[in-house]
This record gives C-alpha cells, sequence and structure tokens, in this order.
C-alpha cells in the first residue's frame, strides 16, 4: 500500500498522532502564542510536521527512540459487567528518515505481549474462562509498521492489505491538532472507527473469527510539554498519553462467533533508552524477538504493514473443535 495513504496508525500505538488527519479548523482558530514560535509554526503543516517526527522518533537519523504502551484487555459482555482478563505491553521502536521534498518516513517495529495481571509475567498460555479451556497466547509482532509524514496527506485510515479498501481520498494540510492542556502541555485526541472484511473468515477459522466483518475504533491522547516542542535542541520530545481499542474477540481466545467483543485501555510513554521498559517484558523480547528492538532497515520500507490478523492468519492455523 502507498504510505502517502495511510500516513500513521492503527498500530502505532507508541505513536498516538493523528490516526485521521483533518484540516485545519476550528481547533486552530485560536492558540497561545507559544504555538507559533519561537522554533517551530503549529499552526502550519511544516510545524506539525516537525513536531509529529519528533514525537514519535527523531530528528537525528542516527538516533533510534522507543515506547510502550501498557494497560489491561477487558471482556465485554451482555448482561454482564466488564471483565479484567489480562494486561498487554507493546514495545514500540522507530527511526525517522528525511527525505529530500521535506517529508519523512519512519522506520517503525512493535510488538504485543499479554501478561497476566497479578504477576506481570508474560502468559504463554492463559485459562478462558468464557470457555473453561486453557489456550496458547500469541505475541504479536509488527514487523514493520511504518509511518509517513508530510505537509499535505491524503485522509484515509490503513487498507490492511486490500481487506479495508478506500475510497477517492483528498488531500489535506497535515494537522495533529494540538490544543492547550493547561500547565504547560498541549494533548491531542485521535480515533478511528473501522468496519472491514476479517482476514481470518469462520467458514475456515471457525474457533479463531470473530465473524466475516471486524469492527475496530482506536482512541488516542497523546500529551507533551510545549516548551519541549518550542526547543530547537531537542531533536525528539519525549511524550505520556492514552489508547484505548474496541476490537472483536483475540483469535487465540477461540471465542469463535460468541457473543461480546474486548476492550483495551492503557497508558503510553515514550523514552530514549531501552532502560524504559519493565525489566519482564524487555526480557521476553531479547530472548524471542532480539530485533524487534531495533528500528527496520530503510529496505523495510517497501514492505507491506499488515494488521495484526492478517499475521495471524499467515502464521497460524486453525484449532481443531472443541474436545467434548
Amino acid at each position: 500500500m502507498d504510505r502517502r495513504d495511510m500516513l500513521i496508525l492503527t498500530g502505532s500505538l507508541a505513536a498516538g498522532l493523528s490516526a485521521v488527519p483533518q484540516a485545519f479548523g476550528a481547533a486552530n482558530a485560536s492558540v497561545p502564542a507559544a504555538f507559533k514560535g519561537p522554533y517551530i509554526d503549529l499552526t502550519t503543516p511544516k510545524g506539525n510536521v516537525n513536531a509529529a517526527v519528533r514525537i514519535d522518533a527523531n530528528l537525528d537519523e542516527s538516533k533510534q527512540k522507543w515506547a510502550s504502551v501498557s494497560g489491561i484487555v477487558c471482556g465485554v459482555r451482555d448482561g454482564a459487567a466488564l471483565r479484567d482478563l489480562f494486561g498487554f505491553e507493546v514495545v514500540s521502536v522507530a527511526r525517522a528518515w528525511g527525505q529530500p521534498d521535506g517529508s519523512y518516513r519512519v522506520l517503525h517495529r512493535e510488538a504485543i505481549f499479554y501478561s497476566d495481571l497479578a504477576t506481570g509475567d508474560i502468559l504463554r498460555s492463559w485459562k478462558n474462562p468464557y470457555i473453561d479451556e486453557v489456550v496458547e497466547v500469541v505475541d504479536v509482532i509488527n514487523d514493520p509498521w511504518n509511518h509517513f509524514f508530510a505537509e499535505s496527506i491524503r485522509v484515509g485510515g490503513p487498507d490492511y492489505g486490500g481487506l479495508n479498501p478506500q475510497a477517492e481520498r483528498k488531500s489535506v494540510p497535515f494537522s495533529n491538532n494540538f490544543f492547550d492542556a493547561g500547565n504547560g502541555m498541549v494533548q491531542n485526541r485521535q480515533s478511528i472507527n473501522l468496519y472491514y472484511k476479517a482476514a481470518l473468515q469462520p467458514d475456515k477459522w471457525p474457533r479463531e473469527s470473530a465473524g466475516p466483518m471486524n469492527r475496530v475504533s482506536e482512541f488516542f491522547t497523546t500529551t507533551v510539554k510545549l516548551a519541549d516542542l518550542q526547543d530547537r535542541n531537542k531533536t525528539s520530545v519525549l511524550h505520556t498519553g492514552s489508547w484505548a481499542r474496541v476490537t472483536p474477540w483475540l483469535p487465540w481466545m477461540l471465542m469463535g462467533q460468541a457473543p461480546g467483543h474486548i476492550l483495551y485501555h492503557s497508558t503510553v510513554q515514550s523514552f530514549d533508552s531501552l532502560d524504559g521498559f519493565k525489566p519482564k517484558v524487555r526480557a521476553h523480547c531479547e530472548k524471542h524477538y532480539p530485533h524487534m528492538l531495533e528500528a527496520p532497515p530503510r529496505e523495510y520500507w517497501d514492505k507491506p504493514n499488515l494488521s495484526s490478523l492478517e499475521v495471524y492468519a499467515k502464521t497460524q492455523k486453525p484449532k481443531p473443535p472443541k474436545k467434548p
């Protein structure tokens, strides 16, 4: 797919930027004076590209940037309260790659691991209380999940390898849609709502597939210090935020087409060294996926961005029917 059509997300949980880019509008009608300098002008596409790259990666292309997402996955079923099922941890790493036209490619990888709520240990198996069965837990390895930033972009969500075909897109000026959050902080809030054909169809994946279509929504909040954005000496700026996702049952839960879905809710943070990760999360990644702690090489730019369900369909096999 053309990354100019994708821009960023959904997959880059740690980025938390414009999932669905918007033109400058009411949100930019009245802004603090500090939005316009002294280093970048956040009311312009050029300033917003600069901010986005520094939040997501580093203008110094010799440096990498890491980020984590840490939270809880809940089960949602009619007639019952939400149920905390397990934790999840994201390992994300990115490196910027400036282009002659002033745009940026961001080479990015991310992994998602699921954890025990009591101990924080990374799960390899899990007792599913809904079906009273121990299931194998499958890590998510998005390698790569690259991003693209430019002053003019085309609106639209991810293509997911053709599963989510896009209508004709219009070009708009890029904006992070920052607003003054008080106490010297700026924030943006973005969301994306998708309904598209599932990579796991019920006829082939009766236990893994939640149905022929996927309904997925993601909600992002990114918080950063305005003074950091206006500091020309900071080639990268650290951020915090939150991420939530509404999605069908995970395939390895083996829920099939049972009513209900899951809800992720979490906190996001970025850092400039591997020391920012929880020790158990870092140890699991170093043991099983050490390459996921390094941003991909430039030749990975031409590899497609696949959703976790597409990767599951390519790497896993349908489970046999449950024994009576």
